[in-house]
């Protein structure tokens, strides 16, 4: 069985992210994850609401002064196998390519995925180039047989969904 790299964000102790937190609370949140990734990546929970998957993603994105581009691969009982930040942008997008996520998927055997990416100007609303890369990568990963269960969209306030508006 292949040795799975820790899940910790590389940009967590990044000093473009926005330092919102005191230090001993920013400690706090990197302890957080590091726990949450153990109870998933362990116990084998799933993801299974928006709810649960938009707070795990909160802790991840949320702060950031770049965008990035995360997916979650999950395996046929939907239990999280990897959390992956795949893609890093600038204030206003990030550069998606679906050959990548496709490389990604087959990497870890993912049976379905839930795509993810953070706005830094705090707005959740998705854009019009979020709904044309979520609509490629759909099609791309299609043809792999992997399917988009959900692309949340971090901000301020409670991020969207797309799943629970419809839009997949």
């Amino acid at each position: 069985m292949q040795k799975r790299p820790p899940m910790a964000s590389p940009w967590l102790n990044d000093p473009l992210r926005r330092s919102a937190l005191p230090e001993h609370e920013a400690q706090l949140v990197a302890e957080v994850i590091r726990c949450l990734e153990a109870r998933y990546q362990v116990a084998g929970e799933c993801l299974n609401s928006p709810e649960l998957t938009r707070e795990y993603l909160k802790l991840r994105l949320y702060g950031l002064a770049y965008e990035v581009f995360a997916v979650i691969y999950l395996n046929s009982r939907n239990q999280v196998i990897q959390y992956r930040e795949l893609f890093r942008g600038t204030i206003n997008g990030a550069s998606v390519h679906p050959r990548e996520v496709v490389r990604e998927c087959l990497h870890w055997n993912a049976s379905s995925v839930i795509l993810a990416h953070n706005h830094p100007s705090g707005v959740a609303e998705p854009s019009q180039a979020d709904l044309c890369i979520t609509k490629r990568l759909q099609e791309a990963l299609g043809l792999i047989d992997v399917q988009v269960l959900d692309h949340l969209v971090i901000g301020d306030g409670a991020g969207v969904s797309f799943a629970e508006r419809g839009l997949l």
